[in-house]
């Protein structure tokens, strides 16, 4: 089959529109090609497995287990098994190879879930079979042994589909021609628990799929509106399918189409005994959930395996969607990258064998890059000093199924829970811990231990939900504190630190730089009972009594159901298991504020930032932001701004009363892109008369801003954060007065002055009757 040029192209989308020779439907290929060089990408919270299961060695048992990740063997945590609520703030936490958002490559990042009663974790690193002769009861959806995500039929169906023959494949000899098993990058069809190969590899796959899209973070967001529109949360798909027991009988016999007129026309053979002979092009509903979240990547470096700007880790912030309710799911995240050597998003299936790289590389013709060896090929040798009388050549570790990669890690299953009565209107941060038991050297390319997030900013009356597990089976030689091979963790407030001057600053409890417990008798954490206090540092409920000094009878899971925070201030915590030399510094940090603040990534996408309840909102338009900004609003009191004025020394002298409480925007410099502005929204107290709004930068340099005032709202044009307040003069309705008692009393001498030089003899009697007013009044004196 073969196909036809290409006929439509729209600048804003990252894929082309072929048509199939043999049909007049149009095939949409979307293809994402990723990098040429071996990366790598790592769940940290949700822990990922990385085909992992409860084994003992540093390696995985197998690495077909459940998926292609195209990772390191030595990857992934052993468990990973949590509980989150329904609007709960979760931290995904990862680590990637290669640069996001960096000169070297384009990348994506996609964030995905699935729910299913049949995910699950399994009890084997044995691959789920083929065969359902080889499962119990003939059914290997119901086998709990495997570990299983997508489903049997799942498989079945990309079994027996046509691949997109549409798709680049380099120089690389597919095993199997016709089915979507095989890819550039699985040219061996090799089979990784029901994972479809295809589907796996390009995004967003145009037949159906069981993920739910949570995010695709990208360095070039003209693609966005294409990924949000395309996002099967929002689109339905279609196949070509027989019922499941036609499907069984043609089982590696055929390949059905993979569109829509080809499927209508096909007919079993007579050979296969069904007496369905044709199959069905079916409609698979969209999931029918909101489409996913798009925007730039944060940067990352490259062969680095680690931490993004000023150190901190990758991170995604998924609020979980209140719809969402199930025991089973499981969490999905994919690297894509591919390089500039050719053109990424415009090479197809005809540039097979074709790739031009002399206008690249300034050869003068493609026969001269040739003859020196540059050639697109897997391992080719290039000779890149010619005339020298010597003939040396290099050769290049290329392999063409990996130029253009996919790399990916799922987590551990984890349910989705309602929210408990109590705590309906109450926003819930998830407080996790990532990393596992031994030093960087041994856990490499996992992580030491850590709390995520490891720095929690929240409010007084918002919620935490402390929770962690662990594994009894790392290596047994792997450093740490505590019985061999196993994780455990708990949370003790660090010893107060004196600062500079020997005083302990009020509101601060703990400090990094210290490694001893406060003592319990100081002790208060978020302001809740001793006896929560003591459940963290023990990690209680364990083993009744037992051996606890370093925590080997407590269980690998702990969950501290959601609790309040009622006292504000900063509190440095650890854990006293993990802080000897070879893995120390499990600390974190939890800062609570009286203030109300709402963050988010905003970039060149524009977006919203809403400040509950009607406090204050943050509209960016598309392009505001050149680049991603993380914008947070935080609302200080007056009385609060007021110290702050006092602690920078400044003073507003602007108005004489406050008619809103300060509203702090971050970042505080410009961050809108030259001649574009974002509008803001502050809520009023008084909005009558003489309301004016003021900025400064770190309450210094206070200046008037152009605003809109009604309704109990300022609105206004903002091109940076900073300090927004509004000031108003309570004097104004007297002056007001004044004024217009002024204007009354000019208008009347001047309408006076017109009348008597009008009537000069009226101005006469006036005199006469003056000077007889002022006889009669001194006889009378």
């Amino acid at each position: 089959m073969t196909w036809l040029k290409k006929i439509k192209r729209e600048e804003t989308m990252m894929f082309e529109k072929y048509l199939l020779s043999s049909s007049s439907y149009g095939v949409l290929v979307y293809m994402i090609l990723t990098s040429s060089v071996k990366c790598d990408i790592y769940l940290h919270n949700p822990r990922g497995s990385n085909n992992r299961l409860d084994e003992q060695t540093r390696e995985r048992t197998n690495g077909n287990n459940n998926f292609d990740s195209q990772n390191n063997d030595r990857g992934g945590y052993n468990v990973g098994s949590l509980l989150y609520y329904q609007g709960s703030i979760l931290s995904i936490e990862w680590t990637n190879q290669h640069s996001c958002h960096g000169p070297n490559n384009n990348c994506e990042l996609i964030l995905q879930y699935m729910c299913d009663s049949d995910v699950r974790d399994g009890v084997t690193t044995t691959t789920i079979p083929a065969n359902r002769a080889q499962c119990e009861n003939y059914n290997c959806d119901m086998d709990r042994r495997y570990r299983m995500h997508e489903n049997y039929a799942y498989y079945q169906e990309c079994s027996l589909r046509e691949r997109n023959k549409g798709l680049f494949t380099a120089d690389q000899n597919l095993k199997n021609q016709n089915s979507a098993r095989s890819t550039r990058q699985n040219p061996q069809a090799t089979r990784r628990g029901y994972e479809c190969p295809e589907e796996r590899d390009y995004y967003p796959y145009w037949h159906p799929s069981p993920w739910v899209d949570i995010a695709v973070l990208t360095n070039d967001v003209s693609r966005c509106y294409y990924y949000r529109n395309e996002s099967q949360n929002v689109k339905s798909r279609w196949a070509c399918v027989f019922p499941p027991a036609v499907m069984e009988l043609i089982n590696n016999k055929l390949v059905l189409p993979n569109n829509k007129n080809a499927c209508e026309t096909f007919e079993l053979p007579k050979n296969i005994d069904s007496e369905i002979r044709k199959p069905v092009w079916k409609e698979f509903p969209a999931h029918g959930v909101p489409a996913p979240e798009c925007r730039e990547t944060e940067y990352s470096r490259d062969n680095h395996l680690g931490n993004g700007y000023g150190g901190h880790p990758l991170m995604y912030n998924w609020t979980i969607p209140n719809y969402l309710e199930h025991e089973s799911c499981v969490l999905r995240i994919r690297y894509n990258i591919s390089t500039n050597d050719y053109s990424p998003w415009n090479t197809y299936a005809a540039d097979n064998g074709k790739i031009q790289l002399a206008p690249t590389l300034g050869f003068n013709n493609e026969t001269q890059a040739s003859s020196r060896g540059y050639i697109f090929k897997t391992n080719p040798e290039v000779n890149i000093f010619p005339g020298t009388g010597i003939n040396l050549s290099l050769r290049l570790a290329i392999n063409t199924a990996q130029y253009g990669r996919v790399f990916q890690d799922r987590s551990h299953t984890f349910a989705v829970r309602k929210r408990p009565d109590d705590l309906t209107d109450c926003n819930i941060y998830n407080l996790n811990v990532r990393g596992k038991r031994g030093n960087i050297v041994q856990v490499y390319p996992g992580v030491e231990y850590d709390f995520v997030p490891n720095d929690l900013n929240m409010g007084v009356g918002e919620c935490v939900h402390i929770q962690w597990t662990g594994s009894n089976t790392n290596p047994g030689n792997n450093d740490g504190q505590g019985l061999a091979g196993t994780d455990r963790n708990n949370i003790v407030l660090l010893g107060h630190q004196p600062f500079s001057d020997g005083v302990q600053r009020s509101g601060i409890y703990g400090h990094y730089s210290l490694n001893l417990p406060m003592r319990a008798e100081n002790m208060t954490f978020l302001g809740w009972s001793k006896e929560d206090a003591m459940t963290l540092a023990f990690s209680d409920p364990g083993q009744f009594r037992g051996e606890v000094s370093e925590l080997d009878d407590a269980g690998t899971y702990f969950n501290l159901q959601p609790r309040k925070v009622t006292a504000k201030g900063t509190y440095h915590y650890m854990s006293t298991r993990n802080n000897n030399f070879s893995n120390r510094d499990q600390k974190g940090k939890i800062t609570v504020s009286s203030d109300s603040f709402a963050a988010r990534a905003i970039g060149k996408m524009g977006g919203t930032l809403t400040l509950e309840p009607g406090l204050a909102k943050l509209v960016v338009q598309e392009d505001t932001f050149g680049t991603l900004q993380n914008v947070r609003i935080v609302k200080m009191s007056v009385e609060d701004g007021k110290a702050a004025l006092s602690a920078a020394n400044r003073e507003l002298t602007q108005g004489d009363s406050y008619a809103s409480d300060f509203f702090v925007i971050h970042p505080e410099e410009l961050i809108s892109e030259e001649g574009k502005s974002f509008t803001l929204e502050l809520k009023l107290n008084d909005d009558s008369s003489g309301v004016e709004v003021y900025h400064a930068v770190q309450f210094s340099g206070w200046s008037k801003v152009n605003a809109d005032i009604g309704s109990g709202v300022a609105k206004l044009q903002a091109t940076r954060g900073g300090v927004y307040v509004a000031r108003k003069e309570t004097n104004v309705g007297m002056i007001v007065g004044i004024v217009i008692a002024c204007i009354v009393v000019v208008a009347i001498i001047v309408a006076s002055v017109i009348y008597f030089r009008r009537n000069p003899k009226k101005w006469q009697a006036i005199g006469k009757t003056c000077r007889a007013a002022k006889r009669s009044t001194q006889s009378k004196v």
